[in-house]
């Protein structure tokens, strides 16, 4: 097979099969392959650690943690083919499922872990690396069970997007090193270009409408002000999601900005609403000030709501697969059973599964009652039953969600954990300052094993489509997330002492922010904005009755409005070059080019912020303050400009 140089994947792995039809993947079933190798792990392990450190940049700088899957495919296929390797197509799954771990395992510590320092209270290492630890291990095993019902009992039924750009890179770089080199191209000039910004202050990072003076008159009066991010990572992370959900989430955002913020700066000036209290001085805050203090709550109402409504809608899968799972746990037989079981099914034997899930929520309940989480063990029972419970029952959401749109809800649904995490500390009689840290660790774990879980399902799809073994994927998983986890609280760390989470010149951090903002008042023994969740809920509630996708508005109702318009932009030009031809071939080529540009801009834009950071904790500094302060705003349209022209004009010119 290595020989071929036009391997694609059979014609039905994208649709329903007929009644009767087999799919039959890549590497046939009834082969073995090189898969599990010292290359592959080494390398896979190389991946998890640049791209930790790369994704826990971005995920505190802007919000948004980019799937590491498709350029770490890239680097793989470009990698293995340099070094002449045979037999790669095994090697590189690997490769690609050991380093996913980086992205999923990053999600679930930035959204939560840093809200602690946001705080103004501590968190160590061993804190941040046990809870990232623990919740990616947990979110493995709770998602084993569910394996055969999202990839092959439902083969057809989702569309699996990150699946489906992983696998036709892994499959078409086969065929040659073009993939690499335009990855490597656009991620030299993504890294140069953001590293020409946070380091050197050529040119402002955000430009605003209020670079005009009547942009600025108009910001003053009114609270009316846009914003938007001119770095290439963002660019390139807005291109990857598509102008669909682009828009939505950009509309969620202009509704806070452009309605909701005016409106409270010019008519609730103290104001007393069911409970909450508008401060006289509404009226003199800025828009950035209003949006911090009182608007982004709306959007923490939504997410929590849209993740409800998403365990509501779940109901019946968890159901259908807990019931697979039961009857392969009955199953008697042992090894011939397993035997019989063809090599691209075979999954970590469900007794084994069980017996680590067990062994798991011990070490769950050690954390918190021997490391200093929580005060009693009855409290530390406490918190294991919530991580238990809601990590489970929100596993089959994470999945669900990157199986349709490759996106994982999973700030939203650990909102919610936060909620009910309070809430039942409270009653249990911890709260304050031990409480905050208490509950914000319980929901790494939460948010870590939900992460993990939803990132997880696209690494079995690509091996269920090309043919590898998925309990070699299942058991080498676990060695990604150890690496994963030291990697991301290092860097938390490092990031911290560097430029904090808090400040002028901080990270935004916008979920840890948001955690923050939930666990706070219900910890000091205030009361919650439940009008502004309310809201929140009410506009989710709406939106699902109208079809249109509620978590990705509501993300756009709390992440700030100059990350999200970038996601517009970049998306508007994944539309415009998938769409300049009546050849749907040609148009596929051309999406699939920018998607390589883009993950380029994403994996450069991210690894040179990191190194700009060090630099800064060096205390090196080549920031050019007084050019950048008088020019650097006015100046900042020519380089996203070229920018874009580059995505363009390179993604257009593509040969079938």
């Amino acid at each position: 097979m290595e020989e071929n140089k036009n391997l694609k994947l059979p014609e039905n792995a994208h649709r329903k099969l007929e009644k009767g039809e087999v799919y039959k993947p890549l590497l046939s079933a009834d082969k073995t392959f090189p898969e599990v190798t010292p290359y592959s792990v080494a390398m896979g392990l190389l991946m998890v650690v640049i791209f930790s450190a790369a994704a826990a940049y971005l995920g505190l700088k802007v919000g948004q943690v980019f799937e590491a899957a498709i350029p770490i495919a890239i680097i793989a296929v470009g990698v293995t083919g340099a070094l002449g390797k045979k037999n790669g197509l095994g090697q590189n799954v690997i490769i690609q499922s050991i380093g996913a771990c980086s992205g999923v395992i990053v999600a679930g510590a930035v959204f939560t872990l840093p809200a602690i320092y946001i705080l103004g209270l501590d968190v160590n290492f061993t804190h941040m690396f046990l809870s990232s630890l623990l919740g990616g291990v947990l979110g493995i095993l709770f998602l084993i069970p569910f394996r055969k019902y999202f990839v092959k009992e439902q083969h057809g039924e989702f569309p699996f997007p990150e699946a489906t750009a992983t696998t036709q890179v892994l499959v078409s770089g086969e065929s040659g090193g073009k993939s690499f080199k335009t990855l490597l191209t656009a991620g030299l000039i993504g890294g140069l270009y953001d590293f020409v910004v946070s380091t050197f202050g050529a040119w402002a990072e955000t430009l605003t409408t209020t670079v005009t003076r009547v942009g600025q008159v108009i910001a003053d009066k009114a609270k009316l002000v846009l914003k938007i991010n001119t770095g290439a990572a963002v660019l390139g992370l807005g291109y990857i999601v598509g102008l669909k959900y682009a828009f939505i989430i950009c509309c969620g955002s202009l509704l806070v900005w452009l309605v909701a913020i005016p409106l409270m700066g010019a008519f609730c000036g103290g104001v007393d609403l069911l409970g909450m209290h508008f401060s006289e001085a509404i009226g003199q805050m800025s828009a950035d000030e209003i949006f911090r203090t009182y608007a982004r709550q709306i959007g923490i109402g939504g997410i929590a709501t849209a993740g409800i409504i998403g365990i509501i809608r779940q109901a019946g899968v968890i159901k259908d697969a807990v019931g697979m799972a039961t009857r392969e746990f009955r199953k008697k037989g042992g090894n011939a059973d397993e035997a019989a079981v063809e090599r691209t099914q075979q999954d970590i034997p469900m007794k084994t599964v069980v017996f680590g899930i067990a062994l798991a929520l011990v070490g769950v309940f050690a954390f918190f009652a021997l490391g200093g989480v929580v005060n009693n063990i009855w409290q530390a029972l406490v918190g294991l039953l919530i991580v238990a419970v809601i990590s489970f029952l929100f596993t089959t959401v994470a999945a669900n969600a990157i199986a349709i749109v490759g996106t994982n809800p999973v700030s939203g649904m650990t909102i919610m954990t936060l909620i009910i995490t309070a809430l039942v500390l409270v009653a249990c009689g911890l709260k304050g300052n031990s409480g905050m840290v208490a509950a914000l660790l319980i929901g790494g774990v939460v948010c870590t094993a939900l992460s993990t879980a939803g990132g997880f399902i696209t690494d079995l799809k690509i091996g269920y489509w090309i043919g590898t073994t998925p309990s070699k994927q299942e058991t080498w998983k676990f060695l990604g997330v150890l690496v994963a986890a030291a990697t991301v609280a290092g860097v938390v760390i490092l990031l911290n002492k560097t430029y904090g989470f808090v400040g002028e010149e901080a990270l935004v951090a916008p979920q840890a922010n948001a955690m923050a903002a939930v666990i706070q008042p219900m910890m000091e023994g205030g009361s919650a904005p439940w009008l502004m969740y309310g809201i929140g809920a009410i506009i989710a509630i709406l939106l699902t009755v109208f079809k249109v996708p509620a978590l990705a508005f509501c993300l756009g109702m709390f992440i700030p409005i100059d990350l999200n318009l970038p996601l517009l932009l970049g998306g508007a030009i994944s539309w415009y070059v998938s769409t300049r031809s009546k050849d749907k071939e040609l148009n596929a080529a051309r999406q699939e080019k920018g998607t390589l540009i883009a993950s380029g801009f994403i994996a450069g834009g991210a690894l040179m912020g990191v190194v700009s950071a060090i630099l800064k904790f060096a205390d090196v500094d080549w920031f050019l303050t007084n050019w950048n302060a008088t020019y650097g705003e006015a100046i900042a349209i020519v380089p996203l400009l070229l920018l874009c022209g580059y995505m363009i004009f390179s993604s257009l010119k593509t040969e079938k």
